[in-house]
């Protein structure tokens, strides 16, 4: 089983040791998140990335901002915090209230520090393989990958689900490592078969449990992106209890991938704030 939250501490050193050679030279990386409403999933997430922040040597302000806020009042917010030199990252914590465009007010937010990666810019920039600011989950699995030793070369990888958030930049990224990609989504037919070609399975589909343990390659690596609310628990989109007998390595819900989307988050603020040494 791929411990998460020990990689993800990991990470975070590794973080936090880059951050304070920039506060040694006079810049301390600066994240500023917007929380429109109070949705309880998005509030404990923005605690979790508050607590990570100060792990990282991260300076984080969050703008709690209420349901009934007006877009125009973000959109000005986000104008502020673009032109705010101590602010290296601003991330716009979704879902935003329905009254809300979500794609013009990331669209907003300045593509330097976009620290989701969702900006239009970072995602072209990511498809032709250019630097570019990666959404933080699909570059957690990616680095959770990487800390277990997994060899991408000339693997099948088998991505279920095709969102713009996950399963998009996912394919894209385990391209880039030279798998064999090949993408899922509700619309597959014969989901099971495909996925039992899969050396690395992802699961990101976001329905609790979908795949079960007779649909997986005996010894292929599952990342489960997933995590849903089940009765009085938290799943994946794996059942675990009859894949974890089947796969070769497995990230658990939670415990898993989640802890390393908030690592990423502020590995790529201090990215941020490194770039702007280079402006300089």
């Amino acid at each position: 089983m791929i411990d998460g939250k020990a990689w993800a501490a990991h990470s975070r050193h590794e973080t936090r040791q880059e951050a304070m050679a920039l506060v040694a030279v006079g810049v301390t990386p600066g994240l500023a998140v917007i929380l429109v409403g109070d949705n309880p999933a998005s509030q404990s997430y923005v605690r979790g990335k508050e607590r990570a922040a100060r792990d990282s040597a991260v300076s984080s302000e969050v703008f709690r901002l209420a349901a009934t806020t007006g877009q125009e009042e973000v959109l000005a917010l986000i104008e502020r915090l673009n032109a705010d030199g101590r602010v290296h990252g601003i991330l716009v914590q979704l879902p935003l209230p329905d009254h809300m465009d979500t794609v013009k007010v990331l669209a907003a937010v300045a593509p330097n520090k976009d620290v989701d990666g969702f900006h239009a810019l970072n995602v072209g920039s990511l498809s032709l393989g250019l630097n570019a600011f990666v959404p933080c989950t699909p570059l957690g699995v990616m680095k959770l990958l990487a800390y277990e030793g997994v060899d991408l070369r000339g693997r099948h990888a088998v991505v279920v689900g095709r969102s713009n958030i996950v399963g998009k930049p996912m394919a894209q990224l385990l391209l880039q490592a030279d798998a064999t990609v090949t993408v899922c989504h509700s619309r597959t037919r014969d989901l099971a078969g495909i996925t039992r070609q899969a050396d690395i399975l992802v699961a990101a589909v976001g329905r609790p449990e979908m795949i079960t343990g007779d649909m997986i390659q005996p010894g292929a690596v599952v990342m489960d992106v997933g995590i849903n609310r089940l009765g009085d628990r938290l799943v994946g989109d794996v059942e675990f209890a009859s894949a974890v007998g089947v796969a070769g390595l497995i990230t658990p819900v939670p415990g898993g991938v989640g802890p390393m989307t908030i690592a990423m988050l502020l590995h790529n603020t201090v990215k941020a704030a490194q770039a702007t040494l280079r402006q300089v």
